[in-house]
């Protein structure tokens, strides 16, 4: 098949355009990052550096006869403004949805977000068609929420489109969720919201880069569907801390907090940063908090009957696999 991945500069559409082209397909990679796309392109994979809000540069990229679209682009993270997330989740969204519907694309597979189910309460087993809050936590879940309104809106004009939701991936070229961790360890501490009692769910990136393969080649009956994505293991937030950092061989420096507490700082915090004119992101947001301090995982049932999706990749060993990527990463870097 003749696939373009969107985002393919990020981490799971790079890990992705490389396991297809691995497989033998043709394999297109769209994203920003002109130094990664260069890498890309050494690796066997053309490369169209391009902005999601550039809607003629996405028609272009989209009318190449591509039999699917992989839509994995996204301005993902915990703080930014409002329009930043509108020009590149929403408008980004509708770009490629409309040129994958009027270019004559097959299939859409867009690369959602479980982060639209959760606030700061306690959600356990969440499936696809449970309720959402009234009011999304963050600007980045709001406008992932909205994205799928487009897909789902040129689904129904005739596009074979299906939403995945994956939660949490981490895995070798992570750069953001267990390096933080890291990070937080080395200079104050990892936060221990509630005591690190949370229940959370985690996902192996190779996993979700078989969800996608098998999204891709899902009978007729799957499309239009909206499925989650984990890795069907979840696991206490201070045990997967504590896991972590035996393998990396470091001692784990957890800091206690009272979930109210890093309630009311969060909100302070953000209060404060929104008036701040850099607009820097604050060291702690009620995204993170609820993310870390209240048990949130997801029911993944339906991916398993409509796509045949089944983890393969345990924390134990996916923790095992981050953490040899790491070290080489240190080793390289120190002789540099």
């Amino acid at each position: 098949m003749k696939m373009l991945v969107t985002g393919a500069t990020g981490f799971l559409g790079k890990r992705l355009a490389y396991r297809m082209l691995k497989d033998g397909h043709e394999v297109v990679g769209l994203g920003r990052n002109k130094q990664i796309g260069r890498l890309l392109e050494q690796g066997g994979i053309p490369f169209i550096q391009a902005e999601l809000g550039d809607k003629e540069a996405i028609r272009s990229a989209i009318f190449r006869n591509f039999d699917i679209v992989v839509h994995c682009g996204a301005l993902s993270a915990s703080w930014g403004s409002d329009e930043a997330f509108e020009a590149t989740n929403i408008r980004g969204t509708a770009h490629v949805a409309e040129a994958c519907l009027l270019g004559g694309v097959s299939r859409l597979i867009h690369i959602s977000t479980p982060s639209l189910y959760f606030g700061l309460g306690e959600r356990i087993n969440v499936r696809e068609n449970d309720p959402l809050p009234t009011k999304q936590i963050s600007a980045y879940a709001r406008t992932k929420l909205a994205a799928e309104h487009e897909v789902l809106r040129v689904g129904e004009s005739g596009l074979g489109t299906i939403i995945l939701r994956p939660r949490a991936l981490y895995g070798p070229g992570d750069r953001t969720i267990l390096p933080r961790l890291i990070e937080a360890n080395e200079q104050t501490g990892v936060p221990f919201i509630g005591g690190g009692a949370a229940l959370i769910d985690l996902t192996y990136v190779d996993d979700a880069v078989r969800a996608i393969r098998l999204a891709a080649i899902a009978p007729a009956e799957a499309l239009g569907g909206i499925y989650n994505i984990s890795g069907g293991q979840p696991i206490r937030f201070a045990e997967a801390a504590e896991l972590l950092f035996a393998k990396l061989g470091k001692p784990l420096r957890p800091k206690k907090i009272p979930f109210a507490v890093a309630c009311a700082a969060a909100a302070v915090l953000e209060t404060a940063a929104r008036l701040r004119p850099s607009g820097a992101e604050p060291l702690l947001t009620r995204s993170l908090v609820g993310m870390l301090g209240s048990s949130q995982t997801l029911d993944i049932q339906a991916a398993r009957a409509a796509l045949g999706y089944e983890p393969s990749i345990g924390i134990d060993e996916g923790l095992d696999q981050f953490v040899k990527w790491w070290q080489e990463q240190e080793r390289k870097d120190g002789q540099s």
